[in-house]
């Protein structure tokens, strides 16, 4: 058993062998590498980066071909098993996508793949903003805050102060939200000027938040209420009074108004204080011409509208004496 298990691996490395060496003595290209020679993937719009393609074992020469999305952009010839340099310019974000290189020599076999890269836009951070859904707080009362920063590569750590002092541990947002803490106000130390604080992997490029600050609420006392209702009822009686005046207080001087006037020129009437109002009695004197001993008066006796009788007229003559 012992000697079937040396001879069947003994088998493969020959297998081996004889694939990676043809006929003619040429060895075939290992798979390639593609390393960013910057050392990182964290790149800024604008920056040149530069990625090497190399095949460690092979017969040269050697093409290195360099493919973004499975598009071929570069190739490089080499006369050795030196890498293949590649230079290009990040200037869009469509220059993110994935990368791969082949390297291939005279042999035919349709070459060797690398492994794949995905640059990462690394952006500046800007100004977090800190914010709360209120600015006044009682004693005992729980309040939060978050932290924005609407621009910058991810993930974005922020830590929240008070004063210069830190009141929580970073927190590190995979997505663009807000972080957000919960704060209890349990005495008069907890109220004055918050801030927060922003970064990423962008170098020297912290950024501090507007301050914010909390105020204690004031206690209302108990006479305010009161206050506020009488106040509210003072107002809509003077709002019904100005109502009323149209309504009632102005008919009411106009019909005494026109009362006077009807008995200055000569017309009276009397009532009946056993009879409804539609029985009153008017009586109309003329004025007396100089000339005449006589004057007319009339006395009309309204309509009764219940039995619709007609009115009476009586025309009498008074002797006057001069």
């Amino acid at each position: 058993m012992f000697f079937l298990t040396v001879l069947l691996f003994s088998h493969l490395q020959i297998s081996q062998q004889i694939q990676k060496t043809t006929a003619n003595g040429k060895e075939m290209l290992s798979n390639p590498r593609l390393i960013p020679v910057q050392g990182t993937l964290n790149v800024m719009m604008n920056q040149n980066v530069s990625l090497s393609c190399h095949s460690d074992s092979g017969t040269p020469p050697v093409r290195y071909t360099l493919f973004k999305h499975n598009q071929k952009i570069s190739t490089l010839n080499r006369p050795d098993l030196t890498p293949g340099l590649f230079n290009l310019t990040i200037n869009s974000a469509s220059d993110m996508g994935e990368y791969k290189c082949k390297a291939e020599n005279n042999i035919s076999g349709g070459g060797k793949y690398s492994n794949s890269l995905n640059f990462t836009l690394k952006e500046p951070i800007s100004k977090p903003m800190l914010s709360s859904p209120t600015s006044q707080a009682k004693e005992g009362q729980n309040v939060t805050l978050s932290c924005l920063s609407e621009n910058g590569s991810l993930p974005i750590t922020y830590t929240f102060f008070k004063g210069r002092q830190s009141i929580s541990p970073p927190v590190k947002m995979q997505k663009r939200e807000a972080a957000v803490i919960f704060l209890f106000m349990n005495s008069s130390s907890d109220f004055g000027t918050y801030k927060c604080r922003a970064e990423n992997s962008f170098r020297n490029n912290t950024k501090y938040s507007n301050s914010f600050n909390f105020t204690l609420a004031e206690e209302r006392s108990l006479s305010q209420p009161l206050i506020i209702s009488l106040g509210l009822i003072l107002l809509l009686f003077i709002i019904g009074f100005a109502l009323s005046i149209p309504f009632f207080i102005i008919p009411s001087y106009k019909a005494k108004k026109f009362k006077s006037t009807r008995s200055s020129t000569g017309f009276t009437s009397t009532t009946n204080a056993e009879e409804p109002e539609d029985y009153v009695i008017y009586t109309e004197i003329e004025p007396v011409k100089p000339e005449e001993e006589y004057v007319n008066f009339s006395v009309i006796r309204r309509e009764d509208e219940k039995e619709k009788a007609a009115c009476a007229t009586v025309y009498s003559k008074v002797f006057i004496r001069h």
